[in-house]
């Protein structure tokens, strides 16, 4: 337990899956256009992933930009650890890492 009962939901929320991706919106209905390009590239690679809401919760969403100090969200994390916001998601996508990164850890069928 940390001194910020947030940082604990946020914690808890991260490692309640391998691939969590706090967002504006659902991953069915995005509410930003950032937000609905990552759970695109997700949803293209074919990675389960947790939608979590920051719209519902005020104190989620400042809070993950502290945790992170990170400054936008989408954040996208695997398996606990924070990757980064759309454009680093969308450029890891492109050069074909981010397949390698899930594949390597077993949440995608690994690249040839």
């Amino acid at each position: 337990m940390s001194e910020n009962p947030v940082f604990d939901r946020i914690k808890a929320e991260i490692d309640s899956a391998p691939v969590v991706l706090f967002m504006k919106g659902t991953p069915v209905f995005p509410q930003c256009g950032f937000s609905a390009r990552v759970v695109q590239i997700l949803s293209h690679i074919g990675a389960p992933f947790k939608g979590v809401n920051v719209l519902e919760d005020m104190e989620i969403r400042e809070g993950i930009k502290a945790y992170t100090n990170w400054p936008t969200i989408p954040q996208l994390y695997v398996n606990g650890e924070f990757v980064g916001g759309c454009d680093i998601v969308t450029e890891m996508f492109q050069d074909g890492e981010l397949q390698q990164a899930l594949g390597e850890k077993g949440i995608i069928p690994a690249q040839a």
